[in-house]
């Protein structure tokens, strides 16, 4: 591998080398060249076989290219290239030129050196060698005073690998050259340098290694989904100057702590990199094989192109003030061909403290394996820079918080002209905070800055906001520059043809090249579709406009457009109905795509409390017809349940427009709200007399005003436990069943699940608890990737009151967390929780690394989602 150089950082180092002086500067923007629309990516069956087999490196014959033999079988790269150049106890001032830790520079003042270790390589059987890149581009050798020689550099660095690698070379057995690209020494998502100017800098870079004639581009080691980003774009820039389908490898490293550097979880990676044309992502440096195993599972099951694992030699250690890799070449060879025989790599090698022992020992367990197929499935995702979110969601559709607009929102807008971020990020984290999925975020406001005013939200936004952005602007240069700051994977609202195509291809550019979904609305020169076939026939014309530059059905959203029910003329009377059926035709017309409305226009003009009524029926309708998205303010609905069935009633005939003589039920809605607002029609809810029933209507309502007083009243007759398990549970059981069936929505489930903790803290202190000996001890966790922990923490206290020594590990905790705390307390069961679909299938695979660790310790599992089936019949028979 490289040899890594520090990043100007506070946290702990994983390769020797220097802490360097940060540089500012800013280039002027270069001008952009016009993309090549890509192929929409495919549904691979079999990973490593798809994805680029036209492209053709300018070194090699279409038989030896390096894509069309990962095909055919596992490759091997090289190690640690810093470690075998330290070993060579070179000159400070002859070879170095005085840079200390320059490695570099090596490249031209010992051409013979680096050639030797990548001969060193090739002869115990890599298949391919990396060039002594690692810093070489501009913004990092210019810590050295070398940045007017990054050709120079990069050059000789390709000529001593391509050398090395012909040399060795046979017609059975091709050598290829990768280009590596390190993350250099600052982090665009903390503003310590922009995308542009790592653009910029990488294209200098890649320019000299396409030159020098490399057969893929190695961006590895990378810390930053942002920095990665602008290295891909400035790799396609070369490409696109040089027409050499040069292929991209992408390698992220994951920290001990289980994220990359700026928290990304390898969920959101694997997300955010789908949506870019590489050929390769895989895993290396910071970690040894074991810390890796949980990575290496995911990339598995989601990657929908080839996959790579380059670990360290384990966990460095201090010996005699030194780094010391502990592990031997057979054990880290044993854990790659395990890597390789399970989880289905493409291509293997080391990292950090592997030498060419640990290279042959790799070499010769893989042998000339194939792959093995890989049946990937990755839903459509976006991302913020820390998580993935899911584009459909179960049993709901996605919402899209409607706040963080200076169009939706007068207190948003009064923070923005006063330049409250503070305030700004507050409402953002408090509609994450009740429900909301995905946030639209617009600062348009006459007569200011769009630009500045974008620029400064966001960089607040991508580190304070954990969930993905939605980026409202119908200007493309506020759009750019806003995906040029944030490292995830956003949305962008939107693109509609009122103005013919030429904007609209634009953004559709924009969003192709930083790995964007898109909203369209079906507006087109004629104005608004408002009519089902009108609808269809703009939404086909988009549709298929996206396809043909280079967007995949799963990246497009279409807003077939909501329109006030409640003028009372007679040609807005069949609005609803026009939305609902080009809901359904667009799904039934245009496979994978997604659909979305602004949901509360369908009710302008009535009174408040009408508008939550109608809204919430008319959002479950659309649901029944397809929906999948909607952007709203989840305040201004409610579940099904809280709405008399005189008004559902109403609102459906008047959604259907199922008008007679004598009745007409916009009227009537606006009868039955005559003077009704929204508070008092809140509190006229019906509530049950007796304390025990009033303790479940609390629950399903998420009401927790008076709950303590009911929970004391209650007390003076059931003990604290019993009033759980046969109150507040039906509650929560009654929860379930509404979510299940679509009739109540994500923020209000929340809402009851903030009512059951509450419950249950205010229940805890007054539970008998057993004392004296503990009766046993059990770890419990929420597994990877779920964030719901209500049932589990139930369990922990009643667990803990009854004599047990809890140890609650908390949420989204990986099997090798969930390990060590086990191996740590020796427990004698383990309790793995999780609410959502996707948990059941970690569950599984958590019980799978356990047998083969030779586990036994019982596990006990729990989730909404778990049957007793599954759990029989799919997970016993893996763990017995």
């Amino acid at each position: 591998m490289g040899a890594r150089q520090t990043p100007a950082r506070p946290p702990r180092l994983h390769r020797t080398g220097p802490r360097r002086t940060p540089h500012r500067r800013r280039l002027p923007e270069r001008q952009r060249l016009p993309s090549r629309p890509r192929s929409p990516a495919p549904a691979l069956h079999d990973p490593g076989s798809d994805r680029g087999e036209a492209l053709i490196s300018p070194t090699a014959s279409m038989g030896n290219h390096i894509l069309q033999v990962l095909k055919e079988r596992v490759l091997v790269i090289d190690g640690a290239m810093g470690t075998s150049i330290h070993a060579h106890d070179l000159d400070l001032a002859s070879d170095y030129q005085g840079l200390e830790n320059c490695c570099e520079i090596i490249n031209v003042t010992r051409p013979e050196v680096i050639q030797s270790i990548h001969e060193s390589f090739l002869a115990v059987g890599s298949d391919a060698v990396e060039t002594n890149t690692f810093g070489g581009m501009p913004h990092v050798l210019k810590e050295f005073g070398l940045e007017g020689r990054v050709e120079e550099i990069n050059l000789a660095a390709v000529r001593a690998a391509r050398a090395a690698a012909d040399a060795h070379s046979t017609a059975d057995k091709p050598r290829f050259v990768l280009g590596s690209m390190g993350p250099g020494t600052k982090l665009a998502s903390l503003g310590q340098i922009s995308y542009e100017e790592l653009r910029e800098s990488y294209r200098e870079q890649a320019l000299a290694l396409a030159k020098g004639g490399i057969d893929a581009f190695f961006i590895e080691t990378v810390q930053d989904p942002l920095h990665a980003k602008a290295v891909i774009r400035a790799v396609l820039d070369v490409r696109e100057e040089t027409g050499a389908e040069i292929p991209i490898f992408v390698s992220v490293t994951m920290e001990v702590t289980g994220t990359m550097l700026v928290g990304t979880e390898m969920a959101a990676a694997i997300a955010i990199f789908d949506a870019f044309p590489i050929d390769l992502l895989s895993i290396n440096c910071a970690t040894g094989p074991r810390e890796m195993s949980e990575h290496v599972r995911l990339l598995s099951r989601s990657c929908r192109t080839r996959i790579g694992c380059f670990p360290n030699a384990g966990l460095p250690q201090l010996v005699d003030g030194q780094p010391s890799y502990p592990l031997s070449p057979n054990e880290l060879a044993d854990w790659i061909l395990r890597f390789v025989e399970e989880d289905g790599l493409n291509l293997v090698g080391g990292c950090c403290g592997t030498t060419p022992d640990h290279i042959a020992a790799i070499a010769r367990a893989v042998g000339d394996r194939a792959p093995k197929p890989r049946k990937p499935s990755l839903p459509a995702q976006a991302a913020s820079i820390y998580h993935a979110v899911d584009l459909r969601q179960e049993n709901s559709v996605l919402l899209i918080g409607e706040r963080s607009n200076t169009n939706g929102s007068k207190k948003f807008r009064e923070c923005l002209l006063a330049g409250d971020l503070d305030g700004m990020v507050k409402i953002g984290r408090t509609q994450v905070s009740e429900g909301s999925h995905l946030l639209d975020v617009c600062a348009a406001y006459v007569g200011r800055d769009e630009i500045a005013d974008m620029t400064a939200l966001l960089e607040r936004y991508r580190a304070d906001i954990p969930a993905p952005l939605v980026i409202d602007s119908t200007d493309p240069a506020v759009i750019e520059a806003a995906l040029r700051l944030t490292g995830g994977r956003s949305v962008i609202n939107s693109i509609n043809l009122e103005d013919g195509p030429e904007r609209c291809e634009r953004v559709i550019d924009i969003a192709r090249e930083h790995g964007a979904a898109l909203i369209a609305l079906t507006i087109d020169e004629s104005g608004m579709a408002k009519e089902v076939e009108h609808k269809v026939r703009v939404a086909r014309r988009l549709h298929d406009m996206c396809i043909r530059r280079g967007l995949r059905p799963e990246d497009l959203f279409f807003d077939v457009l909501t329109f006030t029910i409640c003028t009372g003329n007679e040609d807005d009377r069949r609005h609803a109905i026009h939305t609902l059926e080009g809901i359904r035709r667009v799904r039934e017309e245009l496979p994978g795509v997604h659909t979305l409305l602004g949901l509360s226009n369908i009710s302008f003009g009535l009174r408040p409390a009408a508008r939550h009524a109608l809204n919430s029926v008319f959002l479950h309708h659309a649901q029944e017809a397809g929906l999948t998205a909607a952007i709203l303010h989840a305040g201004r609905i409610e579940p099904l349940h809280h709405i008399e069935p005189e008004v559902r009633e109403v609102c459906e005939d008047l959604i259907f427009d199922r008008r007679r003589e004598g009745y007409d039920p916009l009227h009537r809605l606006m009868e039955l709200f005559e003077g009704v607002d929204v508070k008092a029609r809140k509190a006229a809810r019906k509530i049950p007399e007796d304390v025990f029933e009033r303790l479940e209507w609390r629950i399903v309502e998420g009401e927790k005003s008076g709950l303590d007083e009911d929970l004391d009243l209650a007390m003076d007759t059931k003990p604290p436990l019993e009033i759980v398990n046969e109150h507040l549970l039906a509650g929560m059981s009654v929860v379930g069943d509404l979510f299940g069936r679509g009739e109540m929505q994500l923020p209000f489930v929340l809402q009851s699940a903030e009512t059951m903790k509450a419950a249950v803290a205010h229940l805890e202190p007054h539970m008998e608890r057993v004392d004296g000996e503990t009766r046993g001890k059990i770890v419990l966790a929420t597994v990877r990737g779920d964030v719901h922990d209500i049932g589990k923490n139930l369990v922990d206290i009643i667990l803990s009151n009854n004599g047990y020594t809890v140890y609650n590990i908390g949420i989204k905790q990986p099997i090798e967390h969930i390990l060590e705390v086990a191996q740590e307390h020796q427990p004698d069961a383990i309790g793995m929780s999780g609410l959502l679909v996707k948990s059941t299938v970690i569950m599984r695979e958590n019980l799978e690394e356990m047998k083969r660790r030779g586990i036994e310790t019982p596990v006990i599992l729990g989730g909404a989602a778990l049957t007793r089936t599954y759990v029989e019949a799919d997970c016993r028979p893996l763990y017995d």
